[in-house]
């Protein structure tokens, strides 16, 4: 599995179109988390950073991925 290295990504913004998808395997859902997880390290919290709308994209699509294919816990 490819590291994306969020800093060179964003000043190559031609990448991004290939890595953000709505995923149909456990795969393409474990690179979105990946991808998340970059963006959170490069982001924080600075919600005017330029990648902050984006990473709330990707944000979504992984809860999409989980609420169709993740069984909720059953609470007792």
């Amino acid at each position: 599995m490819q590291n994306l290295d969020v800093s060179k990504t964003q000043m190559h913004g031609a990448s991004w179109p290939n890595r953000i998808y709505l995923s149909h395997s456990e795969e393409e859902y474990r690179q979105l988390v990946n991808l998340l997880d970059s963006m959170i390290d490069e982001v924080g919290e600075d919600e005017s950073h330029p990648l902050a709308s984006l990473m709330e994209i990707v944000g979504v699509l992984i809860e999409k991925y989980e609420d169709d294919h993740v069984p909720e816990l059953a609470v007792e």
